[in-house]
């Protein structure tokens, strides 16, 4: 019998366009914006400037602390400009911009065969620092630095690794290729990273719905010591951190905690995958498995993309979009945000571009709330989303906290389950904003 959680939400997947297909490499285009933001934390810093020719793989800017990560030149070509860009976000960030090189068969240096790095060899603090340098963020959207989550405070260790391959997401299989295509890799980078931390038990968890996924993990894993796959029900959100913890485990993150404080350590397998790369090819976060798929594309497709490639070069390469496309959402269409422009760039925590036609795109007539509780049956935290969207509506932000809206995940069950058609999550995304904003503030003063 599969593990699942309590409540949670069951969208139609919409995955059988592309789950079969395999992951193709997108063609080198001619420029590409590296965004020096686009990881949580502080935006990196330039070690290149105007004029400087870069080669694949290359560090172009460095981190600027320790929440912070490095960046590296997604091809062999030279800088022309390092300034202000369109980013995923709709601000204006500033980027690296890189022209290509036409004539570069764009290999990594020395052809991906350079030595590899030994993680046992490595102290602790060498560990994170390298992991630092590769580039690596969590790939599952949130593009949380990787190597915060392996510096642990003193006297705190991790006992368990979760391996995340849940993608629960509508539309989106990247994570399912990667596990079908480079289940050895996937299983490599979580060997390195449980050896490292000393866990007990090294656990992958994968939605039912992957059979594929799931045989090829166990054939990948057989033998080893300490690892197992684990098949979950299909619900959304399985992939949340907290939700994946209580089904494989059961064991519940104390409100306002993280999974450290029960002693696990949650990661994406195309994260896993990266870690194999750095450490045994010395390849850093340069590329990544995105899905183009919904009504409104040609032709859906996984595909390779280099970090930096413009989104209308990936649209384009996949057949256009259809007349009748009105929304492009970069992420799943649950936690996903649609792009006001094609012309921003794919960053690392890309993992699919969704292209949705006027039926789709259209906002539900909202009305009246009815107070049937199907946003509280939806909820996985055991929120009351109903009271936390009244609240944020009426601008008492402050009187939310006593509700936990910090601990609301922003998975959108709520919304999906609302028969009034009301932003709930929205009212709440923006409510704790505005929480975090006025922290910041007063923490400086």
């Amino acid at each position: 019998m599969s593990r699942t959680f309590r409540h949670g939400v069951h969208p139609a997947g919409h995955k059988e366009a592309t789950e079969r297909l395999p992951i193709e490499r997108m063609p080198f285009v001619a420029r590409y914006t590296v965004p020096l933001s686009q990881h949580t934390g502080a935006p990196a810093r330039p070690v290149v400037a105007a004029g400087r020719r870069v080669t694949r793989g290359e560090t172009i800017a460095e981190a600027a602390g320790f929440v912070s990560t490095t960046l590296h030149a997604p091809v062999d070509g030279r800088v022309v400009a390092i300034a202000p860009r369109p980013h995923p976000s709709g601000r204006l960030v500033e980027a690296i911009e890189i022209e290509a090189d036409p004539y570069s068969p764009q290999r990594f240096p020395g052809n991906g065969a350079s030595a590899p790095l030994d993680p046992a060899a490595l102290s602790d603090e060498q560990f994170v620092a390298e992991v630092q340098r590769a580039g690596l963020v969590g790939m599952g959207g949130a593009a949380f630095p990787t190597h915060v989550k392996y510096r642990l405070p003193e006297g705190r260790r991790i006992e368990r690794l979760i391996v995340n391959g849940c993608e629960c997401e509508p539309y989106l299989t990247s994570d399912h290729r990667l596990m079908v295509e480079r289940a050895a890799d996937v299983v490599r980078g979580a060997e390195i990273v449980a050896a490292r931390l000393g866990v007990e038990e090294t656990v992958f968890g994968v939605e039912i719905n992957k059979a594929d996924a799931i045989a090829a993990l166990e054939r990948a894993t057989a033998g080893r010591q300490r690892m197992r796959v684990v098949p979950l029900e299909v619900k959304y959100p399985q992939g949340a951190e907290k939700m994946l913890i209580r089904a494989v485990y059961g064991l519940e993150v104390p409100s306002g905690k993280l999974p450290l404080d029960v002693g696990v350590l949650v990661n994406n397998v195309a994260t896993m995958t990266a870690i194999a790369d750095w450490f045994d090819r010395r390849r850093p976060l340069v590329e990544r498995v995105v899905t183009v798929a919904g009504p409104g594309v040609r032709r859906p497709s996984n595909l390779l993309v280099p970090v930096g490639t413009p989104v209308r070069a990936v649209l384009e390469h996949c057949g256009g979009l259809d007349e009748s496309t009105r929304e492009v959402v970069m992420g799943g269409p649950m936690m996903g945000a649609p792009l006001a422009s094609l012309d921003v760039p794919v960053v690392k925590g890309t993992s699919g571009l969704l292209a949705f036609t006027e039926a789709e795109a259209r906002l539900p007539t909202e009305y009246t709330c009815i107070k049937c509780g199907r946003c509280v049956e939806a909820c996985p935290q055991f929120l009351n989303p109903s009271r936390l969207g009244r609240l944020g509506r009426a601008g008492r932000w402050e009187e939310m906290l006593a509700y936990h809206a910090m601990d609301c995940v922003e998975c959108g069950s709520c919304s999906f389950a609302c028969p009034s058609g009301i932003p709930i999550v929205q009212l709440i995304r923006v409510a704790k904003g505005a929480l975090r904003e006025k922290a910041a503030r007063e923490k400086v003063s």
